[in-house]
């Protein structure tokens, strides 16, 4: 049933009625027709629509057109010599008046095809797929605006979401930060020690904890009090038997709002003294003692 139904949706029966196909597929259409009534009916159903497209659009030739017509159908073995006979084949010719075949309605199944009618049929194929194509392209220019307007809500909730992400990150440092200081002054074995400043920078000054049962190490970084690292950074240095240990760096920026304890390297309770040096970007394995901020003993 499927394929009678695509044969039929095919196009090739209004071919056949307007006489657009080859002998062969002729006699395809006629043998298919006789095989299956729905066929049969649907080319019935395609003449009758054709016939009455036909008469609702023929056109009457001209009065003078028809008697020109009619006049040069004469036989001329009837031309008589005279006027008189002329007049009388005229009149006899005009009593057997041919029948004329309207040329734009069609005649049947397998009858040649009236010019307008395939291009009628065509024309209006055209139109209808003209009309599909520009609806298309309506259809995809709408889609592509609200794909590309997605895309950019899209991709700024994953610049907000980023935002969020990083100021999460930023608060729980700080208090994890906070945790560590409050934890660490409510332990008796923190030492806290204040050092303070060198012949480099006399007033300044800065806090720290030290834990010496566990080596924990800690800078509050709410009373630094010192200029600026500028280009390079800060490093704690731990004096061991009158020997520098690296206890890390770190970088205090003018208007710094980081107000938590920042966690150094740890170091054994048999350090002397602590101290802070301006080093270049990344350190030295030495102090530069030139540039020593503040220093405490223990």
């Amino acid at each position: 049933m499927e394929e009678i139904k695509a044969y039929i949706e095919s196009g090739i029966l209004e071919l056949y009625v307007i006489g657009d196909l080859a002998p062969q597929e002729q006699s395809e259409v006629e043998m298919m027709a006789m095989k299956h009534p729905e066929i049969k009916a649907e080319l019935a159903q395609i003449q009758s629509a054709l016939e009455g497209y036909a008469d609702a659009y023929a056109v009457s030739p001209a009065e003078h057109l028809r008697d020109r017509i009619l006049n040069n159908l004469i036989p001329t073995t009837n031309i008589k010599s005279n006027t008189m006979d002329s007049n009388n084949t005229v009149s006899t010719a005009e009593k057997e008046e041919p029948k004329i075949i309207n040329a734009d309605r069609p005649k049947g199944m397998g009858s040649s095809p009236s010019p307008s009618q395939p291009s009628s049929f065509y024309k209006y194929a055209f139109a209808a797929c003209l009309a599909l194509l520009l609806m298309s392209v309506a259809s995809s220019f709408v889609l592509y605006n609200r794909l590309k307007t997605s895309n950019q809500q899209l991709a700024a909730l994953q610049d907000s979401n980023k935002l969020y992400i990083n100021q999460v990150a930023y608060i729980n440092s700080q208090l994890s930060e906070s945790q560590t200081a409050v934890n660490a002054l409510r332990n008796p074995d923190v030492k806290l020690i204040k050092l303070k400043g060198t012949k480099m920078a006399p007033t300044a000054s800065m806090m720290m904890a030290f834990n010496p049962k566990t080596q924990e190490v800690l800078v509050d970084m709410s009373s630094f009090d010192m200029p600026s690292s500028g280009k390079g950074q800060y490093q704690l240095w731990g004096m061991v038997n009158g020997k520098p240990i690296n206890l890390g760096l770190f970088v205090v920026k003018r208007g710094s709002t980081d107000t938590g304890m920042k966690k150094m390297a740890p170091i054994g309770e048999e350090v002397e003294a602590f101290a802070v040096t301006l080093e270049p970007m990344g350190g030295s394995q030495i102090p530069t003692m030139a540039e020593m901020m503040v220093m405490s003993p223990i």
